[in-house]
Order: structure tokens, then sequence, then C-alpha cells
């Protein structure tokens, strides 16, 4: 390959921070990190914080590059990208870029701020090996308009992880027929396993669609409601569930408002689902299905010893430290969606106040940080992980590998209310586990269509 034809890819310190070891994913392009990128790094390793390992781990990636014998002239020039386990294409090279001793004039952004200074080193590879392409790579939304407006001409976001282009294509965990499911069908085979009905549906008769393991079926006329339980090149197992049973399953006195609560319901409390995926928009219930389902498996069937609750927050790691208590106690800020939820549960009780500690007790509810679940293995438990939209794919991957046998973990979130200035709703990660886990047979992913925490919310939710 020409010299010319290989693209030079400048990080910022975010994609380093999203995919430590994002300097391989350039396949035979040749990767330049600029100095300034290093300090903000060295600033970040030693926090108290989730990312300070990501930092880390990006740092030893480096080193184990540019380390060793190399010479000062061929880290400026570029080293060759040493080979890696499951990145045989990343053949170019990677050297760093000495900003500090470069005086940028000629279109240059003023200041010394971080971001400036790396778009500047950007600007300036562009100008200084002018015809090849440069490309400034960030996760920050904004930093990619000053980048443009300072005269850069390829900006782009680090999208290795990304499943999807738009999130109207985001798999909702169920499939919806017009008219009667039935009217479909030419040929169907049933048969019965215990308490459970299986019907066996010729794919040709349905429409051209990739239906996957653990998919919700409705229709817009009839009763029926079924859940793929196997699929062949030919056929596809379904589950009969039925829309009306599916409305009156209850768990901890909690009955679906809708068909699309019913769906979740029934994959909380099915004991093979290890995983339960909810999103939708705010005040559709997630958060309350979800501590109904666990108060219900935990206290009324034994199926699991406790209930565990974490949630990310953008400032957790810094803010949690002075906050005086326990660390339950210094969690509570952020868990107070989960407590308000246990209110609702329990309001119609005698003695409300009695009873909330009682459950809490007796469901061995643990409100833990998600900073301190990294080495963890977390056996016969149930885990609600809220607010999980603010997590990148590398976190969610953390906390679903924290996991032992015999525990069901519970994902919600809401893409509509991304709180990190480096996410968007394509690039979350819980997009992420939606479109990864779909064909996994212990996972089910289901949104909750329709809000119903109130007429007000409703409405802002449609009109806002």
């Amino acid at each position: 390959m020409e010299q010319d034809d290989r693209k030079l890819f400048v990080l910022d310190t975010n994609v380093l921070l999203h995919e430590p070891l994002a300097i391989y994913s350039f396949k035979e392009h040749d990767v330049v990190i600029p100095m300034t990128v290093l300090e903000e790094l060295d600033q970040i390793k030693d926090r108290k914080s989730d990312v300070s390992r990501d930092a880390r781990v990006a740092i030893r990636a480096l080193e184990d590059t540019l380390g060793g014998d190399t010479t000062p002239e061929q880290i400026i020039n570029g080293v060759p990208l040493p080979s890696r386990e499951g990145h045989a294409d990343a053949i170019g090279s990677l050297s760093i870029f000495p900003d500090h001793l470069v005086d940028f004039t000629l279109g240059a952004l003023p200041g010394d701020g971080n971001d400036n200074r790396i778009i500047n080193t950007a600007l300036h590879l562009q100008n200084l090996h002018h015809p090849r392409t440069v490309v400034l790579v960030t996760k920050d939304i904004n930093m990619r308009l000053k980048a443009k407006g300072a005269g850069i001409q390829l900006v782009e976001d680090y999208r290795t992880d990304q499943l999807i282009d738009d999130i109207r294509f985001l798999s909702k965990g169920f499939y919806q027929f017009q008219g009667n499911f039935w009217e479909h069908l030419n040929k169907v085979s049933t048969e019965r396993h215990g308490r459970h009905t299986i019907h066996e549906v010729p794919l040709k008769d349905l429409d051209n669609e990739p239906f996957y393991i653990n998919q919700y079926l409705i229709d817009t006329e009839s009763d029926f409601c079924g859940r793929v339980t196997e699929r062949s090149d030919t056929h596809l197992h379904i589950l009969d569930l039925g829309r009306e049973r599916l409305k009156n399953l209850e768990a901890w006195g909690v009955k679906p408002k809708n068909v699309y609560q019913g769906m979740a319901l029934q994959a909380l409390l099915d004991p093979d689902i290890d995983l339960v995926i909810l999103t939708g928009p705010a005040g559709c219930g997630k958060t309350l299905l979800a501590m109904a389902a666990a108060l219900e498996l935990v206290v009324e069937r034994n199926r699991y010893d406790k209930v565990i609750v974490t949630r990310n927050t953008p400032e957790i790691a810094e803010s949690i430290g002075f906050l005086p208590g326990t660390e339950e106690e210094k969690m509570m800020p952020w868990l107070a969606a989960i407590t308000d939820t246990l209110e609702v549960l329990h309001k119609n009780d005698v003695n409300p106040t009695g009873s909330l500690n009682y459950i809490m007790d007796k469901a061995n509810i643990q409100f833990k940080s998600i900073n301190f679940m990294r080495g963890r293995s977390i056996q016969n438990s149930i885990v609600l992980l809220d607010e999980c939209q603010n997590l990148t794919a590398s976190q969610i991957k953390t906390m679903i590998t924290r996991m032992g046998e015999g525990t069901k973990l519970i994902c919600c979130g809401n893409l509509a209310q991304i709180d990190s200035n480096y996410l968007t709703a394509v690039t979350s990660g819980l997009t992420y586990i939606v479109e990864r886990f779909k064909d996994f047979e212990g996972s089910a992913n289901l949104y909750l269509n329709g809000v119903v925490r109130s007429r007000l919310a409703e409405y802002a939710e449609e009109h806002l």
C-alpha cells in the first residue's frame, strides 16, 4: 500500500478511555497519539474513579508498542503495531506527536486548553502531510464541531463497537403481526410439554423477519402472544403464552397494565432467563416491574438469596466519598428511584415504614456502588442495574462478567436520558448489549411501550 493511501488517525483521550485497545482498531492505517493525550491519561490513571482502570490499560497498551529499545526518533516517526490476538488485521504504526514543542500559528485555535491542543495537532498534521488523509477521532460531540470549524476536513466518532446506525432499528424484543396471527399460517404443528404448549410454525408463512430466540410475538386482532424458543432454517418453535394470561401475571401485588409489561414480567419471572434488558420511556414501569419481580423471586419463591441494586451516575466516583455513612447510606441519594419504588409497593400497608424495613431485611436488599463491583463474583442473587444507558460497552461487559452461577441480571435504561458527554443512543452500552444478546437463549429484551406513571407523565413524554 502506498504511503498516501494509508490514513492518519489522531486519537482523542476519550477514545482510549472508551476502548483502551483502540489503537488496534484501524487496520492498515497509522495512529497518532498527541502528547497532550498522554498527559491527560497520566492525570486520570490515579483517580479513584472507574475510568482510571481504562486509563491504565491504555497506557500499558502504548508501552507494549513503544517501550523496550525504541528510540525517540522511532516513536515520533511511527512504530509498527505488534501482533495481538484478535487484532491480526492491525498492521499500521503508532506514533507520539510532541505537540508541546510545536508553535501552532496558522489557523490554530487560541489558548492552552487540552481540546484545542489536540485539534491544533490534527490541523498541523493535515497541513504537514497533505494530500494524505488525516482524521481526528473523538467521542466529544462539541469537540467534533470545533474541529470542523477550525478547518479539519475529516472528524469522526469512534464507532468500532457501534452495531446500528439508527436507534429506530434497535430491536424492541417483540414483533407485532398485522391482523390475526393464525390467518398467516397454512400448517401448524402443536405439542404439549407439561404445562406448556409449543407451536411449530413454518417460516415461509411468516413475515420476512429475522426472528430470534426469546423474541415475543403478538398481533393486532386476537389474544395471541408467544415467545420464540427455537429457530431452524425452516421453522419457528413458539411457546404459547396468551395475552390475557400475561395480563393476569402477578409479582408482589403488581399486575401488568398492558401486554408489554406482561411480556416483561413473564421474562423477569422465568428462571431460565439469566439476563433481562428493559428499555423504554420514563414512566413505563421498568424499575417497578424489576423490583416487584425481584421481591417475588427472593421472598415468596426463595429462588435467590438477595437483591443487589446498583447504578451508574457520571459524578458518583468523585462525590460518593464525601458523603457520610456506610456504602449503602452513601448510595441512597442515587438510588432514590429504588426506594421510591419500594414505597409504592407497600403504600397500602398498615405500617408502610415498618413494612419497608422488614422487606429490606427479609429480601436482603443491598445498595452497591458500581465502582466497587470489579473483581466480585456474585452468586445466587438478583442484580438490578438501573440507568445503564450511561454505561459504555466495556463498562457493561465488566458488570455482566461479575454474574456467577444462579444469578439473574436485570438491566434497565432509557436511551432518551443519557447524561454522559461521550455517549449517544447508538453508542450506549445498553444499545450494545441489546444487539449482542439477541441470539443468546438465556436473555430477553423488552421495550415497554406506553407511559403508565400518570397522565401528566404520559402527555409530557408524547408532547415535550
